[in-house]
């Protein structure tokens, strides 16, 4: 019986754990291009005059501004 409940919560604990780091991968991604205010507003400055138009600093560092 004992036993039984340990597998239970070893079992319980890893689908936990699963679903954590499924949300937290979610979380984290960053959108592929920003607008040049969201650019901004996340701490960054648009540089329109690189190459490939990138959010430089800030939240979205290294992102593409539309």
């Amino acid at each position: 019986m004992r036993s039984r409940r340990i597998l239970a919560a070893v079992i319980a604990t890893a689908a936990l754990a699963g679903l954590v780091l499924t949300g937290a991968a979610t979380a984290t991604a960053a959108p592929a291009q920003v607008s040049p205010s969201q650019c901004r507003d996340g701490g960054g400055t648009p540089r329109i005059d690189l190459p490939g138009n990138p959010c430089v600093g800030g939240k979205y560092d290294g992102q593409s501004v539309d």
